[in-house]
């Protein structure tokens, strides 16, 4: 049985998907990172190896996520991509006439625009956690409920009250002087869901032509209270597809079965990665003014490979001959 594996290291979580010859998914895995990225793809294996079967071939790998690079590493991947084409095309897989992604996860937003099929314009934000999941786990943590919780209540408010969301800060702020003044739990909460959608539609969206279909992807569409907020919002109906919390991961499944169809061997190391040990490091980079921070990876004394610059001089030149 053939088998093609899409791995999402993102800051806050970390996906799996292995997708049989017919891109049906077979297996997921879907776990926080903590900090700790090689970690939690090495346990992110070990797992979705005994979700398949034991005769599966894995016939290619493919990364995507704020760690795609250090994941490719790993598992020695036979595609690397970014997140964008990744969310894009599986996005396009589950529904062919999609216009508009929208994405939020642990800690970044993004928007991607599709018309007939490709992608024409997307925003992104990596700055500000004021539109993204973290920040709604910290306010849950601080109301003392779980983020299941805070969805439910938030979808109990009869009468939102108006929060300030364009900055973490502010909005926390605002958050305790209504629980001060004695609004309802309820209302300050969907307040904070429409305050985060205004923010995302102010900011990531911005200039941006957001046309139906619109599928909402990532984390944050667990949260019934902000798929709500957004078809307020917008005015439209907004698409949670089924595997939402792994487009990710599927989308670059998705991605390497294409690269690999013309019977390519894969490159994949071997479920065996799980137990290596890996070192990670860094040094900064004085061939230029620009002092990039050097990121690079390491076994048993010798280096995989290293990334990072704003050039290509570490990635073109093997790890041995480079000092």
């Amino acid at each position: 049985m053939e088998a093609y594996l899409g791995i999402d290291v993102g800051s806050v979580t970390t996906k799996l998907a292995a997708l049989d010859e017919n891109d049906e998914l077979m297996a997921h895995v879907y776990q926080p990172t903590r900090g700790q990225p090689i970690e939690m793809v090495q346990r992110g294996l070990e797992q979705i190896k005994e979700q398949l079967p034991a005769d599966v071939d894995i016939c290619g790998v493919a990364t995507t996520g704020s760690a795609r690079y250090l994941a490719g590493v790993i598992v020695n991947a036979d595609l690397v991509k970014n997140e964008i084409t990744s969310h894009a095309t599986a996005a396009l897989s589950y529904f062919p006439e999609v216009q508009t992604v929208l994405e939020i996860g642990g800690q970044d937003s993004k928007i991607i625009i599709i018309r007939d099929g490709i992608v024409t314009d997307f925003g992104m934000n990596t700055v500000c956690a004021a539109g993204t999941g973290s920040f709604l786990d910290h306010q849950a943590l601080r109301l003392n409920m779980t983020i299941e919780e805070f969805s439910q209540r938030a979808m109990d408010s009869q009468s939102a009250v108006r929060i300030a969301g364009r900055c973490t800060v502010f909005a926390e702020s605002d958050m305790v002087h209504k629980q001060q003044v004695g609004h309802k739990i309820e209302d300050i909460l969907y307040g904070l869901c429409q305050a985060l959608v205004r923010n995302y539609i102010n900011n990531i969206a911005l200039g941006k032509e957001i046309k139906s279909p619109i599928a909402f992807q990532g984390g944050v569409a667990f949260n019934q209270a902000i798929v709500k907020a957004f078809k307020e919002e917008l005015g439209a109906e907004v698409i949670v597809p089924r595997h939402h919390e792994l487009m990710g991961a599927i989308g670059v499944a998705l991605l390497v079965h294409e690269e690999m169809v013309n019977n390519k061997k894969s490159k994949f190391t071997g479920f065996q990665v799980s137990e290596a040990k890996y070192r990670t490091s860094s040094f900064e980079c004085k061939s230029c003014t620009n002092l990039c921070e050097i990121a690079q990876i390491s076994t048993n004394g010798q280096t995989l490979a290293r990334w990072g610059g704003r050039c290509d001089m570490w990635e073109r030149m093997p790890a041995e001959e480079t000092r």
